[in-house]
């Protein structure tokens, strides 16, 4: 069926199948990176290996996410966002698969390592697909329910973790989610039209999309360092956090995991509210007043003098640190020529989560030498800075409607 004859009511079907490929698919790669976190020591103990070593296997994920960034992109911007979806759905539940039969510590890193690529591609093809099938009007709203499909796949491995690793060890762990993904691959294969904007703008031959990619340069060097920042402020108010309440309020593992859900739930919230708000008020304007509001918290998340206030300081940065995120999708989305949008806010955001990935370490090592809650509040401080100035040389192209106002090469206001 041409899109000239879908009805408006399989339009608006189709577009709701669409954003809700876009956002499990997220999910999935949240659940199954966090099973990681969750299981490092356990993994470690089957395959002889420490903390330190089985480590390594977050390290090769984050490390080849620009490839998968870089592949799925050229395939979403040449060859049509649904297609390059299917194979990523089926290529997760194939991995979650190798990851939970891996007969040795190699095997794993490797089964990891092609996690890598299919969650570095799944972003920007998940995010161009959901966001060019998003009615103009909500297009910050869903944005938000899209970015926070992170939180939520945090929440749910969470939940299997507790619920299944005491009885059945972390290998099942990985199985439960390739049934849901090879769901997810069929249901796109089978509900979801192609994105009639990638219909009507995508480069026509390899010359095309190669001299498009190269006079927007300047475009993907901003996305790598405005995605960078976004990303230091995750991983810097979160990855360190767990260590920070054993070492500094001395808190077990069944405190911190609650704390640290709790925590989640205040990211949840924060993408959709900020996200919707972005519609009515501006993208920029909304992730600079999210990012400055959780510069102001930052004294009462890492100084709290009280465990309640510990509680409301963790809710509120996640809440303010997220909220900047559920804007994200639709801002770059909004940036990008059509012809482009699979390729920049994916391979951008890939390397842009590589470049930030040594924040964790910085954050360890000053914390060695002065304290954790200090170590946090000075990292919180400068990336939430760096974060803010980074957003404000962004340009806008705010409730743009994809393949008519800016055409084939979107000459549109740029960073």
């Amino acid at each position: 069926m041409s899109s000239a004859t879908i009805t408006p009511s399989a339009r608006k079907t189709d577009h709701g199948a669409g954003f809700l490929a876009g956002t499990i698919g997220w999910t999935l790669d949240a659940f199954d990176f966090f099973l990681v976190v969750f299981s490092l020591t356990a993994i470690g103990r089957e395959f002889h290996k420490p903390d330190t070593t089985v480590s390594l296997a977050i390290v090769m994920t984050l490390a080849f996410r620009p490839l998968g960034g870089f592949v799925f992109g050229v395939l979403a911007d040449r060859y049509g966002r649904r297609l390059p979806m299917i194979w990523n759905l089926g290529m997760c539940a194939m991995v979650q698969l190798l990851s939970g039969l891996a007969p040795s510590f190699g095997m794993f890193l490797v089964s990891r390592a092609l996690f890598g690529v299919i969650m570095g591609g799944q972003w920007g093809v998940g995010a161009s697909l959901a966001m060019e099938k998003a009615p103009v009007q909500l297009r910050g709203l869903l944005s938000g329910i899209l970015q926070q499909g992170y939180a939520a796949g945090y929440l749910l491995a969470a939940l299997c973790y507790w619920l299944m690793f005491p009885r059945f060890g972390w290998r099942p762990l990985f199985f439960l989610a390739c049934l849901p993904a090879l769901a997810a691959a069929v249901f796109v294969a089978l509900k979801v039209r192609e994105s009639e904007v990638w219909e009507r703008t995508h480069q026509q031959s390899w010359a095309g999309f190669w001299k498009a990619l190269a006079s927007n340069w300047k475009l993907l060097a901003y996305i790598m360092l405005f995605t960078m920042t976004l990303h230091m402020c995750s991983h810097g108010s979160q990855d360190m956090y767990p260590t920070f309440l054993e070492r500094q309020w001395g808190f077990g593992a069944g405190q911190r995991a609650l704390l640290t859900a709790g925590s989640m739930v205040g990211a949840l919230a924060g993408g959709i509210l900020c996200g919707f708000l972005s519609d009515r008020w501006g993208r920029r304007r909304m992730m600079i007043t999210a990012l400055s509001g959780a510069l102001l918290v930052t004294p009462l998340w890492a100084f709290a003098p009280t465990a309640g206030l510990l509680v409301t300081g963790a809710f509120l940065m996640q809440f303010l640190i997220q909220g900047a995120w559920g804007v994200a999708p639709a801002y770059l989305a909004e940036l990008a020529p059509d012809s482009l949008r699979g390729f920049l806010p994916g391979f951008g955001n890939a390397c842009g989560v590589v470049l930030a990935s040594s924040v964790v370490y910085l954050e360890a090592v000053f914390a060695h030498r002065s304290s954790y809650a200090i170590a946090m509040a000075c990292t919180a401080g400068a990336v939430l800075a760096a974060a803010i100035a980074m957003t404000a040389l962004g340009g806008e192209n705010k409730a743009v409607r994809f393949g008519e106002a800016l055409g084939l090469d979107s000459t549109g206001p740029r960073p």
